[in-house]
């Protein structure tokens, strides 16, 4: 077991999964001799050498139709697009290539494809490299959708990714890679579609993702010490394949529900979470389902403009307690 930061964990799944199988293949932008620009594939072209970690132009259509390429004549590549914003460039290839391929062939072309990026706010970056876009996968058909919190979950979510059969879209959180967290030695390996229940208690169900996992955590110990509210986090981890067996069970044994979500609130993730808890577990609720979530507008590069309008922890607890104190 050893202690490595969220960037060093992409660098290590990502080697694990190439080291396993010659048939793993990784290209992008600045991917090779730069280490990313995130610094998050250092030490990956000197171990596997060009022909395996490869540079592309600076072009996402370019990239994906590469990767696209690649997977239907037997590799299994892992593209990297610097920074979700970039999705918008290549959306046809993401929403009507690759996540058709399968269902048009009938089942007789498999697409195993991993498509990594950097996403979210909180370094400053601006309204066209912060956003938080992993709601808008989660809509397309035929992908699968991660977003790993802790270093030891982008190992084993990458392993996972990387052995589907199908495209699995992979969003890295630019504001945790210098955190830090345990890694088991050996081999890594997740399923997708499973949450973590990383905190219990009996007043309220926080479902939180990525970045705001740690801010849920920190919330809710908030909110144990000053006001003896005992609240469960759930780190949802997996959008597509959705854990509802799971979210379910968790909500049902506080009845109130809260999501946390980075993401602009109209049409976020959480709002389909919701609608399933109403559907599945209406009658387990004791109050209203509340979203805490970024505003509909674009994200300010100001850093006291970026904090206010992102959950913090502090705005999760008063809005947990405000809502347990007004049932």
């Amino acid at each position: 077991m050893g202690v490595i930061t969220y960037r060093e964990a992409v660098a290590r799944g990502i080697a694990q999964e190439m080291r396993r199988d010659p048939n793993v293949v990784f290209l992008g932008e600045d991917v090779a001799a730069a280490g990313g620009v995130f610094k998050t594939t250092v030490g990956l072209l000197e171990e596997f050498g060009p022909d395996r970690v490869r540079d592309t132009p600076i072009s996402e259509q370019a990239i994906l139709g590469a990767a696209i390429g690649a997977a239907m004549t037997g590799l299994r590549p892992i593209a990297e697009i610097m920074f979700s914003d970039f999705f918008a460039v290549c959306w046809d290839l993401i929403a009507n290539e690759m996540a058709k391929i399968r269902y048009m062939s009938d089942g007789q072309l498999a697409l195993p494809l991993v498509v990594r990026c950097a996403n979210g706010a909180g370094v400053r970056f601006g309204a066209q490299h912060s956003q938080s876009v992993e709601n808008w996968a989660m809509a397309v058909p035929g992908l699968k959708v991660v977003a790993p919190s802790t270093p030891r979950d982008v190992v084993g979510l990458m392993a996972a990714a990387v052995r589907d059969p199908d495209p699995v879209v992979f969003f890295e959180h630019k504001g945790l890679m210098a955190s830090k967290g345990e890694v088991p030695d050996g081999e890594v390996v997740d399923e997708l579609g499973q949450a973590k229940v990383l905190r219990e208690g009996g007043d309220a169900t926080i479902l939180a993702l990525a970045a705001m996992v740690p801010r849920s955590l920190a919330a809710a110990q908030r909110l144990s010490a000053e006001h003896g509210i005992e609240a469960t986090v759930v780190d949802v981890r997996s959008l597509v394949p959705l854990d509802t067996r799971t979210i379910l069970a968790e909500v049902a044994k506080t009845g109130r529900m809260f999501t946390v979500e980075e993401n602009p609130r109209l049409c976020g993730w959480g709002a389909e979470l919701v609608s399933i808890v109403a559907e599945e577990a209406f009658g387990a609720l004791t109050g209203p389902v509340i979203r805490i979530t970024t505003p509909h507008i674009p994200l300010p590069a100001a850093d006291k403009l970026e904090d206010h309008v992102l959950p913090s922890a502090d705005r999760i607890a008063e809005t947990v307690l405000k809502a347990l104190e007004d049932k």
